[in-house]
């Protein structure tokens, strides 16, 4: 499946899924929707250039614990 704002590459986070233009994983906004923390809040604490990545966060997130 392709994300329009998740993206991989090797030289970044050993090539963990990653916010497009960030050094943010995907895993660690998982882990903080885990532990609690909407989509509103960490959009608010961790701002990037396209704030859209939201939904492909949210979806990576079902496909990950169906």
């Amino acid at each position: 499946m392709q994300f329009q704002y998740i993206t991989t590459n090797p030289k970044v986070l050993a090539g963990k899924p990653i916010i497009k233009g960030s050094r943010i994983s995907v895993e660690f906004l998982i882990e903080l929707v885990i532990s609690g923390a909407s989509l509103q809040d960490i959009v608010k604490k961790y701002p990037h250039p396209s704030r859209a990545w939201g939904g492909d966060v949210q979806h990576a997130s079902r496909v990950i614990f169906l």
